[in-house]
């Protein structure tokens, strides 16, 4: 087998007012530098103006991951804090209201708000984004193509998302549901090779939908700026080792992927039906789905096919250095998800007489505490 495979992580963050639980609209410039500066490299605008990025530098092993990480959130807790603010790291701000948010003014945002109109303008969203080295001369779609059938299971794990503007949106990760409003998001179209995959785009660009690489923003893609294949479905986690986790456990299901001498040769169109299905069940119903994996077999439960993947990819984990990683996952299965998580917080608080607003404080503070670690 090859080389462990090198990587990186990109996390968002809602910027959130200690007292109101509320996100911060419009941060002082002020703020934004000592937010930078904190961070001492891979800051990054996004979207709005209360949300920040950190884009990581690459990675060889989780725990060069986790030191990194560990140490950016730290650095801007404890500097926010001062102003009375915190992180929160969640698909979904549980109170942000979208017609309260301040767009980020750089072209680039300028350009996404004009073109794509309330769909950007809704998209009040954080990601985890996890991208994986692929060797030189290996074809990027065809590994896409292996992998792309375990993004329902990635994304069920990572679910964060199920409070929208104050209330119980039915989904655990609603923020998919926003998603599946922007073009060319959610599952990849279906790609024979990199070369057809370019063909799409030049054709795009060629009829003016689209103006650069970058503007394909599916769940699973070709970076357009690194030689990387990027995981981009996932819900940020408030818990950094829920999000090493992701990144480790796309780490293998990639090297796997890598090792195998025709990867992505049984991709066809019932994969992807299995696929688009699959994810309806994690957006909607999250630990709690119920999958399918085979056309000819039955459905499933989360925690067998966490089962099977195990099967399949533990020696991979063992070989690259990540032995510990199907553990991990069914531990986070027991403890359940952010989704989870929160809605459990917020039935403990309603059986405890308080009354919605006070419930989704406490859901804010669980975030922001569990955004800490």
């Amino acid at each position: 087998m090859s080389p462990a495979p090198r990587f990186g992580i990109e996390e968002e963050y809602f910027l959130t007012d200690l007292s109101t639980r509320q996100m911060l609209a419009e941060p002082s410039a002020d703020l934004l530098r000592e937010c930078r500066e904190a961070m001492e490299q891979g800051f990054a605008y996004e979207m709005f103006q209360g949300q920040i990025e950190v884009a990581s530098p690459v990675f060889s092993t989780a725990e060069q991951a986790a030191e990194f990480l560990g140490g950016v959130r730290s650095r801007l807790n404890r500097m926010l804090a001062k102003h009375g603010l915190g992180l929160l790291c969640a698909g979904s701000h549980p109170l942000a209201r979208w017609r309260d948010q301040r767009a980020t003014v750089l072209p680039h945002f300028d350009q996404l708000f004009f073109e794509y109109q309330s769909v950007a303008q809704r998209s009040v969203l954080c990601g985890l984004h996890v991208h994986v080295e692929i060797p030189q001369g290996i074809d990027r779609i065809a590994v896409m193509n292996e992998v792309a059938p375990w993004l329902p299971l990635l994304l069920m794990l990572s679910c964060s998302s199920p409070f929208w503007e104050g209330a119980d949106s039915g989904f655990m990760s609603y923020r998919q549901v926003v998603c599946d409003g922007w073009p060319r998001m959610g599952i990849p179209e279906f790609f024979g090779d990199e070369s057809e995959y370019q063909r799409y785009l030049k054709t795009l660009q060629q009829i003016g939908t689209i103006e650069k690489e970058g503007n394909g923003w599916w769940g699973l893609r070709p970076a357009s700026r690194y030689p990387t294949l990027e995981l981009r479905m996932t819900d940020a986690c408030p818990r950094l080792s829920d999000a090493l986790l992701l990144a480790s456990l796309f780490r293998v299901m990639v090297a796997f992927a890598i090792s195998r001498p025709d990867p992505g040769a049984r991709y066809e169109a019932t994969t992807r039906w299995l696929l688009a299905e699959n994810r309806w069940q994690a957006k909607r119903h999250g630990v709690q789905g119920r999958y399918v994996t085979d056309a000819q077999s039955g459905l499933i439960s989360a925690g067998q096919w966490l089962e099977q993947a195990r099967s399949l990819l533990a020696p991979t984990a063992k070989c690259i250095g990540e032995p510990q990683v199907f553990d991990q996952a069914e531990a986070l299965l027991d403890f359940g998800n952010s989704a989870s998580r929160q809605l459990a917080c917020y039935a403990r608080a309603l059986a405890q007489g308080s009354d919605a607003q006070g419930c989704m404080h406490q859901v804010v503070d669980q975030l922001l505490q569990e955004s800490r670690n």
